[in-house]
């Protein structure tokens, strides 16, 4: 609803005081791209004016400090950063993010309707304004189901709720391009609609547009965006903790295009929340590719806020909430100040702490037996792509009995239902580099079942069987070493502070390392369960191919092995 602001219109005419007054500020017009070097007026959490005629209650001298307006997350998981809403927020608003567009499915795929009612628990006090997509695919696919599965009808319960913006994405390519029924049920919930269409390309592309899907983060190459783009989808160009898309998209922005293009972290660990930043990170590293410093604020506000219909922010004009951010200049783009409504983030409490989702792990350890392979031959493996989510689909010749195959790096990698049917699936992964040891975690998108690998199976189930123990979390072995991070809200977030969370993390990366690990080694893990991104994938079933889109063995003698 438009809010009426009569009220606050003397200010603006001048016949009144504002709140506060920022003097001698370069102020970003999000409009034009440009500076302005000017004075800029707020009252009652609302930016009234720019110019220096104005006179404030309070009236601070910035100096020639940059004001830009607060930064926008068009596409991201709250709970991939394995913080609770609470401690997240308050850990982006330092680097300048005052919206954030959420799609919780990564909880409603574990606890239901009670996850997203949780997670809209969270807005309250929150330094961030936190906007949530309804998660369209819960289970991912009809195969993939976790604790529950949500139809049109219960999401639509959330219909008209303060916080919930529109539809989140739709990861279903198959089912709309088969005209769904239900998934078009879903889709008429809102006229908001997020895509989710990796590699997807001509006529398939066209349909799925033509269904209603509006937007697409999950763009690796500039060939794909731009076709996405001409055909009038808005483009999240997504950097988080392994999905790094920036430096292969950034060329292709224009000023006549980046009305349609915005930044989007989708899964960020808290680590590198902490260390590197949130969207002013997404910012720094686009000058760096070599895009002008007020296109990519321009990206990181009001592109992201037309996206969205939030006509309420994004710039920092007449009748915009002062949500705004100080920077020490555009190209570095250090965060000084964050303000939302006018308001330090800082002065904002936050919720309440103390109530939280319990975990739903219901499973108990495998035997060895369970986890083994029988093969002789070709065989399937995930290929782990650096930097993507994505995958490939390798093909190696092998004898199940030699794994792990350190040399070629050929490891197992296991997924355990959490839910208690006890189904297991086992297939085999190159890229971890491990050469002892193993990781286990019960963050596995989108199910969220236990998932581990590593290089020997006494080690595997010595991780899994952590997990299970912690009822939910992080864990590495090495030798008689165990090292968790507990993640005792739904299995999915701690219920720490982030500082402990960040130091966690740090422990299970100095432990990884010392095993011959890759970087990120759990976020990459966390994406092999995710069916609906390309290629080959590891459920509680086995192998799935999501070229295929079918289940799929990991020795088959018909194909070619190298």
């Amino acid at each position: 609803m438009t809010r009426s602001y009569a009220d606050l219109i003397p200010s603006a005419r001048g016949m009144e005081p504002a709140d506060v007054v920022l003097r001698n500020a370069e102020i970003f017009d999000a409009f034009s791209c440009t500076w302005e070097h000017n004075d800029l007026a707020i009252k009652s959490g609302v930016i009234v004016g720019i110019g220096p005629s104005y006179r404030g209650i309070r009236e601070r001298n910035l100096h020639g400090a940059y004001l830009v307006p607060g930064l926008i997350d068009a596409h991201v998981h709250i709970e991939s950063s394995l913080l609770v809403p609470q401690e997240y927020t308050r850990m982006v608003a330092s680097h300048g993010t005052t919206t954030v567009v959420a799609d919780p499915h990564e909880i409603a795929n574990v606890a239901g309707a009670e996850g997203i009612e949780y997670m809209l628990a969270g807005r309250t006090g929150a330094p961030v304004d936190i906007l949530y997509m309804l998660p369209s695919c819960v289970p991912a696919t009809p195969l993939d189901i976790g604790s529950t599965a949500l139809d049109a009808e219960a999401l639509a319960v959330f219909g008209g709720r303060e916080g919930i913006l529109g539809l989140g994405e739709m990861m279903n390519v198959p089912g709309v391009l088969a005209g769904d029924p239900a998934i078009q049920r879903k889709l008429a919930l809102s006229h908001i609609r997020d895509g989710h269409a990796p590699l997807l390309t001509g006529m398939e592309l066209n349909a799925y547009i033509l269904a209603g899907l509006q937007s697409d983060h999950e763009c690796t190459t500039r060939e794909e965006a731009e076709e996405k783009l001409r055909r009038g989808m808005y483009i999240f160009i997504r950097e988080g903790s392994t999905e790094k898309n920036i430096a292969a998209l950034i060329p292709m922005i224009t000023p006549e295009n980046v009305p349609r293009c915005c930044f989007a972290t989708d899964d960020c660990h808290a680590d590198l929340l902490a260390r590197e930043g949130h969207i002013d990170r997404c910012i720094r590293i686009s000058v760096a590719c070599g895009l002008e410093p007020e296109l990519a604020i321009r990206m990181a506000t009001l592109s992201a806020a037309e996206r969205f219909g939030l006509s309420d922010r994004g710039a920092l004009a007449p009748g915009r909430l002062a949500d705004l951010c100080i920077v020490d200049d555009p190209v570095s783009f250090i965060v000084k100040e964050t303000f939302r409504c006018g308001q330090p983030v800082t002065a904002f409490p936050g919720p309440a702490t103390g109530v939280f989702l319990p975990a739903t792990i219901r499973c108990t350890t495998p035997t060895p037996e369970q986890i083994r392979l029988y093969g002789n031959g070709p065989a399937r493996v995930i290929g782990l792509v650096p930097g993507q989510i994505t995958t490939e689909s390798l093909r190696f010749a092998l004898d199940a009995a030699s794994l792990p195959d350190r040399e070629r790096d050929l490891l197992k990698i296991v997924v355990c239902n959490r839910y208690g049917n006890r189904r297991i699936g086992t297939g085999i992964v190159h890229g971890f580099g491990f050469k002892r040891g193993a990781i286990a975690a019960s963050v596995s998108h989108d199910t969220h079942n236990i998932i581990a690998t590593g290089a020997g199976d006494a080690e595997i189930l010595s991780a899994i069987d952590a997990v299970i123990l912690a009822q939910g979390g992080m864990a590495a072995v090495n030798g008689p070493e165990v090292t968790i991070l507990p993640l005792g809200c739904a299995g999915l977030m701690s219920t720490l502070p982030a500082r402990d969370v960040v130091a966690s993390l740090d422990a299970l990366r100095e432990v990884t390392g010392n095993m011959g690990g890759i970087a990120e080694p759990f976020m990459y893990l966390s994406f092999l369960a995710l069916t609906v991104v390309p290629a080959l994938r590891i459920t509680d079933r086995g192998l799935f191919d999501s070229v295929a889109f079918r289940d799929v063995p990991v020795f088959d003698d018909g194909i070619p092995s190298s």
